[in-house]
């Protein structure tokens, strides 16, 4: 059983090395490797092309979509794994990947996260577990996949790549799902598969952090999918998390690891990313 990792980039270089030097400490070697540079413009292309064991694609068409799309075309694995430039996966990762895919009725899994650069980090884990394995109960066969922490069979890729939907404004790993689901495919949550993921994502301002988050049931929404439904709560969560959970992300202190009032108030930029549900056609 062959794994391919696939790793869509835009300005990665300040996460991309710790993610590639995850990956090489795998106890299970992957068949390949693939970053996929969507214009950036920083180092992330010479970070990726320093690993010798990576291959590195150039897709030009902004949007996490397209990214993804040409790297998984490329992947030449029986499974094709997926992570983000910010996740760091552990030594035990790959292994996880082929114990799980072992049972054949499976077509994809979707894994959890462990979050780091936060304070209180066990509590935020905790909390997103504990919706993770809600929405999993509720969802039933439409099960979502997150494309910071999944895998999917190339064979299941290859029957739905078609069928997927290329525009933005959309969560293009919840978009995979629902095109798998609706052809009979198996997803399911694992939560020995874990992965450390930045909290970074909610270092933006309340409106684009909620426009991102509203993206999961507008994804299913544009599916006429009603499960949608069990999506919202977590919506609402997410909207009274914000300011703790920016106040804990803004305030860790890494090399105290812990939080710190002077961290908090220090001046400090709010990183400003490309929306990745947004895409040139």
């Amino acid at each position: 059983m062959k794994i391919s990792i696939v790793i869509p980039v835009y300005n990665e270089a300040e996460q991309l090395e710790a993610c590639l030097l995850a990956i090489s400490r795998q106890k299970l070697k992957p068949h390949q490797v693939i970053v996929v540079d969507n214009n950036s413009s920083d180092n992330t292309e010479f970070i990726a092309r320093s690993f010798g064991f990576v291959t590195v694609l150039q897709q030009k068409t902004q949007g996490v979509v397209h990214a993804r799309t040409l790297g998984f075309d490329k992947a030449s694995g029986d499974i094709i794994a997926r992570i983000d430039g910010d996740t760091v996966i552990p030594e035990d990762w790959t292994a996880n990947i082929k114990r799980i895919f072992i049972d054949e009725s499976i077509d994809a899994v979707t894994g959890v996260a462990n979050y780091y650069n936060v304070a209180a980090s066990d509590l935020v884990d905790s909390v997103d577990l504990f919706f993770r394995r809600s929405l999993s109960k509720k969802l039933k066969k439409d099960m979502y996949l997150w494309g910071a922490n999944m895998a999917i069979r190339r064979k299941a890729w290859t029957a739905v790549r078609n069928s997927l939907c290329n525009s933005g404004n959309l969560h293009e790993d919840f978009d995979i799902a629902i095109h798998l689901t609706a052809i009979g495919g198996n997803i399911i949550q694992d939560e020995k598969l874990t992965a450390f993921v930045s909290s970074r994502r909610i270092d933006m301002n309340f409106l684009d952090f909620m426009s991102y988050v509203n993206m999961s049931p507008r994804t299913y929404a544009l599916h006429k999918i009603k499960v949608k439904k069990h999506i919202y709560p977590v919506v609402m969560v997410c909207a009274l998390c914000y300011l703790p959970g920016k106040i804990l992300y803004r305030g860790y202190d890494k090399e105290l690891d812990k939080f710190s009032w002077a961290h908090l108030v220090s001046p400090r930029p709010t990183l400003s990313r490309v929306d990745p549900t947004a895409n040139v056609a």
